[in-house]
């Protein structure tokens, strides 16, 4: 039976807030699995912003490579929102990983997590073609994950404006 939840959205959509806010909805232990990498001010600023959303009814983890190793330590009567996909692969990117063997791992370790689910990721194919080949990458790599994230599962909601749009199942 396929769990877990797909939230996807464009940067500054509300994608974040709104899984946090399904997360509380579960009314079960939450960990909150970070895969962001400070490496500016601007992002220094925005890992702070999310921090500070969440109180001591969080636990917060950081893994920017491999969530899947916490995922797979997870107990049935917890959820986990790992926030997010995008610099999850942007990680993998810059530390210029095997891609697919990196997606295929933190798939496997969605399967075997115990725990409800909660993917949040960035819907980048919106918008033009990008000039650069580094880009172009990250966007088919960011396009192919989210396919598979969507396949594995049982909720996909798009968040525009703040606003949840359910592309696939019923909300929980």
């Amino acid at each position: 039976m396929k769990k877990g939840v797909l939230v996807l959205g464009g940067a500054a959509s509300g994608k974040s807030e709104w899984a946090e806010d399904l997360a509380e909805r579960f009314a079960l232990p939450t960990t909150y699995l970070a895969t962001g990498q400070a490496f500016d001010a601007e992002t220094e600023k925005r890992i702070a912003i999310h921090q500070r959303r969440r109180d001591d009814r969080w636990t917060t983890c950081e893994e920017p490579l491999h969530p899947e190793n916490i995922l797979r330590t997870l107990p049935t009567d917890q959820v986990v929102l790992i926030d997010c996909a995008t610099m999850w692969l942007n990680n993998h990117l810059m530390a210029d990983s095997d891609l697919d063997a990196a997606q295929t791992a933190l798939i496997v370790g969605l399967r075997e997590c115990a725990a409800q689910w909660i993917m949040v990721t960035n819907e980048v194919g919106h918008g033009i073609v990008p000039q650069n080949a580094l880009a172009r990458r990250f966007r088919e790599a960011q396009g192919r994950l989210n396919i598979a994230f969507a396949q594995e599962a049982a909720v996909v909601v798009q968040v525009i404006a703040g606003l949840p749009q359910v592309l696939k199942g019923d909300l929980p």
